[in-house]
């Protein structure tokens, strides 16, 4: 008999978060700076500044989104799990009758689900947990994912929005800085969205050229009206 090791990817909850952090890093602050250098004779300095208050602001803000979201799911977890007990207690009868037909999604039938079912009801715990899982589709949450959402969010949304910034850091001219700019910003959403593509199941390319697409119209929208403007 051969061993049979599964491996299954277990870091999805990080992963979405980086995604999140990081996909918005890279295009909001760099269609700002697109469109601050499209402002007749800008200064660098002012675009740097600019974009280092929208990356505070946004990783504030995103990684606030992130723990909000996060608590969310804890409180409704455990508002469902309150109930779930309660119904247990009160109707199992009903509840009885609601494992049984989780097991009629599959094909089970009523004789064969029978035993299964008279087995929870002996284990008070071990049925809410079937139904929290089955009957509603949650997974008790991990009380340490509002904090490090948050985290993982902010700081993924700070280490996009410095690449596009980079350029001007380094340069005196806000159209030079532009181009170094689009080139590394437009390199790096290509290099990101074929990772994500990886991670989601997306066709790697597929999706880079995707997120670079989308990237790049949001820069060159924000510049045009920065020049149809000034």
């Amino acid at each position: 008999m051969s061993n049979h090791a599964e491996q299954h990817f277990q870091g999805n909850d990080i992963v979405k978060d980086i995604v999140i952090g990081m996909s918005d890093g890279l295009t909001v602050p760099f269609a700002l700076a697109a469109g601050l250098s499209g402002v007749h004779d800008v200064q660098t300095v002012i675009i740097v500044t600019a974009g280092m208050a929208e990356i505070a602001a946004g990783s504030i803000a995103m990684g606030l989104g992130g723990y909000l979201a996060a608590k969310g799911e804890e409180e409704h977890y455990a508002h469902e799990l309150k109930r779930e007990y309660k119904e247990v207690e009160i109707v199992p009868e009903t509840e009885a009758v609601e494992v049984a037909e989780v097991f009629d999604a599959y094909g089970i039938s009523r004789e064969e689900s029978m035993p299964v079912v008279n087995a929870l009801r002996r284990n008070p715990e071990a049925w809410v947990d079937f139904m929290m899982k089955f009957e509603l589709g949650l997974e008790k949450p991990d009380p340490r994912r509002a904090l490090r959402s948050a985290g993982t969010i902010a700081g993924s949304y700070i280490a996009g929005g410095m690449i596009p910034l980079l350029p001007y850091m380094l340069s005196n001219s806000a159209s030079g800085a532009l181009l170094y700019s689009i080139g590394t910003t437009l390199s790096a959403l290509l290099i990101f969205g074929i990772v994500k593509g990886k991670f989601t199941g997306v066709p790697p390319l597929r999706a880079g050229f995707q997120t670079m697409l989308i990237g790049g119209i949001a820069a060159g929208v924000a510049y045009g009206i920065a020049r149809l403007f000034t």
